[in-house]
């Protein structure tokens, strides 16, 4: 933001109000993120009076922001992740590691409706000449989706608390992880008749490894537990929530927190034998509204 808001200034001058909007689904930490705002010695709100920050609780998969009022919109490690589940997962938590094929088929063409809507979407939002700027979960070359040993860690450790009797068989069925990776192919898909879709065409589309932070760290340590911790506590956060709520209770489940602890003290067991590097698959995509 602080590199997006310097560009703007230079165009726009110092007076103009520059208006920062955030969004998420409506159970966010909203009140998090405006503390940091305002307290971040780094945040793009310090030092610049004109600079007015907001946040919309609503999916993305809907408008969220007045048509043709977005000069630049901005989505990292978001679009993985689908509107709904579309179908149950009968031997994993995650699709890109099941076998199953209507499974499979099932998530591919939800995935495909969700990028259709979310670029429908930003396209109504984005003013012309405007600019969408996306780095995305991706499918490597020979279709990868990567992270292979956290997600087994994640499987394997719903399995053990399975065998311990502390969740049952039919629940962990229920579980999934509603994520997929997309293809080169899949993300041009939509812009395929004329080049163009909802008014966005695609000025640079490239598939890249991303950078294994938590592998590096361990390169210098050694140190097998922190490692295993590390991607633990990012599971964690990231998709123990979702996993807890097909709980036979749901999110209230009195068992959630405890579910969480558990797991998480699995994973950490689990990587912590060998650990190894995670393949980071991911794509980077500018497109530009059409029209001066």
């Amino acid at each position: 933001m602080h590199l997006a808001i310097a560009a703007l200034r230079r165009r726009a001058g110092p007076t103009r109000a520059i208006s920062v909007v955030h969004t998420d689904l409506p159970d966010n930490d909203f009140a998090a993120l405006f503390r940091v705002l305002a307290e971040d010695p780094e945040s793009y709100q310090r030092g610049d009076p004109m600079v007015f920050a907001s946040a919309i609780g609503r999916s993305f998969y809907e408008q969220l922001l007045p048509a043709a009022s977005v000069t630049l919109g901005w989505s990292a490690w978001a679009i993985h992740w689908l509107s709904r589940v579309p179908a149950q997962i009968p031997d994993h938590i995650q699709v890109a590691f099941c076998q199953d094929g209507a499974a499979r088929e099932a998530f591919a063409r939800q995935a495909a409706e969700d990028w259709q809507t979310f670029l429908a979407c930003r396209g109504r939002e984005v003013r012309p000449g405007g600019r969408l700027v996306l780095l995305i979960m991706a499918l490597d070359e020979a279709g990868g989706f990567g992270y292979g040993p956290v997600v087994q860690a994640i499987y394997d450790g719903l399995l053990a608390l399975v065998e311990e009797g502390f969740v049952a068989t039919e629940e962990v069925r229920r579980m999934a992880i509603p994520t997929t990776g997309r293809s080169l192919e899949a993300l041009r898909a939509p812009f395929k008749e004329g080049g163009h879709f909802a008014g966005l065409v695609i000025e640079h589309l490239q598939l890249f490894l991303g950078e294994d932070r938590i592998w590096a760290e361990y390169e210098r340590s050694r140190d097998a537990q922190a490692f295993a911790a590390r991607w633990a506590a990012f599971s964690r956060a990231s998709v123990f929530p979702t996993l807890a709520a097909e709980l036979s209770g749901g999110s209230g489940d009195p068992r959630a927190g405890a579910f969480m602890d558990r797991l998480e003290a699995n994973m950490i067991a689990r990587l912590a034998v060998a650990p190894a590097p995670m393949e980071m698959p991911l794509a980077r995509m500018l497109l530009v509204r059409e029209g001066a």
